[in-house]
């Protein structure tokens, strides 16, 4: 077996200021930030640190040492919602995922080798999918999944060779400090006093009279990393659907605040597609206010959504983040913000992966796909309009008007609006909106809003005085007479004098008196 140890060293400190928006230095310029637990700092960043602020210090003392300084609570469930994002990454590579001790995610990759290529490119792999959460990684190895939590937690290098057998793996695990051990955690100051600093000296004491003192814990954990005791750990499985909320730490006012908070959420639903080897067909923000304004006393009021539709399922969250900011841009708020949430609930199974030289009609209907969501996105869903064939051989009423993206829409034309694109009811165009997917179609791309009445001259159709010549038809169609509207024609193709081809028709029947025999319905080019 190989396992590969996560270890997030910076995790709670990573998670706290995913939820900070960007100083006024610029937007990679955070400042000193600390967490505070129990009234004292637990974790500092980079800057906080040059201003002597340290992990124990009392919260008064960080404050004295660096007033412009901002400092957080510890939150164990935002820290669980970010290495649950990490875990869903993980997911995408091996189905064997479980959760370690002190920020570790653990994953069992042995099956997985020979389909990425080996371990060197796995873990290039496993780097480059987690590079979007923005984490600091160590990355372990080791032959159980005990040892590679120890490893990555002690800074080994998972890059190194695995152990090639069972003596250098014991030399590895023997040198594992004592104070890096979970269930030597309450007896550090007697194990110390009695010179016990690695793992190695643990074993080679006495092993009953060291489990009648400290408990079996502590040699059961050393069993496990050496594989002599079984290890079963429960697998973690995906959420059907993704819900995810993150609370900021200042209220937001403005689209640039709101899209740091977001980028976060975004990057956490890609991971959990990932995880299900699945692409995001949609997606809802819901912008969370405060609730102290007089206007937003409904519970109603408190809540903006957001609706993202997306024309084809992606899995890129560049593209996702580009089309909610431009959703977020013409966004008015009614309050600040407060708090974030994400919501899934349309996920598509991934198709493999393209491997083509040059482009094909798929990648083509991809860049049409996204242009009508950046439309959509920019202009509303209300402003895009798209024609849908509708199942009526008529051509006035063959095609519907459908409002926004690729969701499937019941609203009908209205009588008079003019079509384009019409296609036959039942045919590719009507499950696709790629227009590689489209039939050729016989009917031209551009009907007339009315039919225009044509002279008939011994029974040829004349447009300006000049015959036509009928180069291809009739086509037949006969319906409408179960609403009222009903209709017997005979579509012709003509050429006129120019080489401009026509669509027109004339009646089956004979026409009475005042009426025209011939119609032209449609010009093709």
């Amino acid at each position: 077996m190989l396992w590969i140890g996560i270890h997030l060293p910076a995790l709670s400190l990573e998670s706290f200021i995913a939820t900070l928006a960007p100083a006024d230095d610029g937007p990679d310029e955070i400042g000193p930030v600390a967490l505070v637990a129990h009234h004292r700092v637990v974790a500092a960043n980079a800057a906080a640190r040059e201003c002597g602020v340290r992990p124990g210090q009392k919260r008064a003392t960080a404050l004295a040492l660096a007033p412009h300084a901002r400092l957080g609570e510890a939150d164990p469930a935002r820290d669980d919602a970010t290495l649950m994002a990490v875990a869903h990454v993980a997911l995408g590579f091996t189905p064997s995922v479980s959760f370690g001790g002190d920020h570790v995610v653990l994953a069992e990759a042995q099956a997985s080798l020979r389909y990425f290529g080996g371990l060197p490119r796995l873990l290039q792999r496993l780097r480059a999918g987690l590079a979007p959460l923005g984490h600091e990684l160590r990355l372990a190895c080791a032959p159980t999944a005990q040892g590679a939590q120890w490893m990555a937690v002690g800074h080994d290098d998972a890059e190194a060779a695995p152990a090639n057998s069972k003596a250098h793996w014991r030399a590895r695990v023997g040198a594992v400090p004592v104070a890096s051990m979970a269930a030597a955690a309450p007896h550090l100051a007697a194990l110390e006093s009695l010179g016990l600093a690695t793992a190695a000296h643990l074993w080679k004491q006495p092993r009953a009279g060291l489990t009648r003192r400290f408990g079996g814990a502590l040699l059961a954990d050393i069993d496990r990393a050496l594989g002599d005791l079984a290890d079963p750990r429960p697998l973690l499985q995906p959420a059907p659907t993704f819900d995810s909320r993150l609370e900021l730490f200042m209220r937001a006012d403005d689209s640039a605040a709101l899209l740091t908070g977001a980028a976060v959420l975004l990057n956490r639903l890609t991971a959990w597609a990932l995880a299900q080897h699945g692409l995001v067909a949609g997606f809802e923000l819901r912008l969370h206010h405060e609730s102290r304004r007089k206007m937003l006393e409904d519970p109603a009021s408190r809540t903006t959504v957001l609706e993202i539709g997306l024309g084809e399922p992606v899995s890129d969250t560049a593209h996702l983040h580009s089309l909610l900011r431009e959703r977020l841009q013409r966004l008015p708020l009614a309050a600040s913000v407060i708090e974030l949430s994400l919501h899934c609930h349309a996920i598509t199974p991934g198709g493999p992966p393209n491997a083509e030289l040059f482009p094909s009609a798929a990648s083509v209907g991809e860049g049409w796909h996204r242009l009508l969501e950046r439309f959509e996105a920019r202009l509303g869903a209300h402003n895009i309009q798209r024609l849908q064939p509708v199942a009526d051989h008529r051509p006035e009423l063959a095609t519907g008007v459908r409002q926004g993206g690729d969701a499937p829409s019941t609203r009908a034309r209205a009588p008079g609006t003019p079509l384009s694109l019409v296609a036959p009811a039942g045919s590719a165009a009507t499950s696709s909106g790629d227009p590689a997917h489209w039939p050729r179609l016989k009917r031209p791309v551009w009907l007339l809003r009315q039919p225009q009445p044509l002279r008939d001259e011994g029974g040829t159709p004349l447009l300006s005085g000049k015959p036509l010549w009928l180069v291809a038809g009739p086509e037949r169609i006969e319906a409408g007479w179960w609403d009222g509207g009903y209709a017997a024609r005979d579509y012709f193709i003509a050429q006129d004098n120019d080489g401009a081809l026509l669509w027109v028709y004339r009646f089956r029947r004979a026409p009475e008196v005042g009426e025209v025999g011939w119609y032209l319905q449609g010009r093709f080019g």
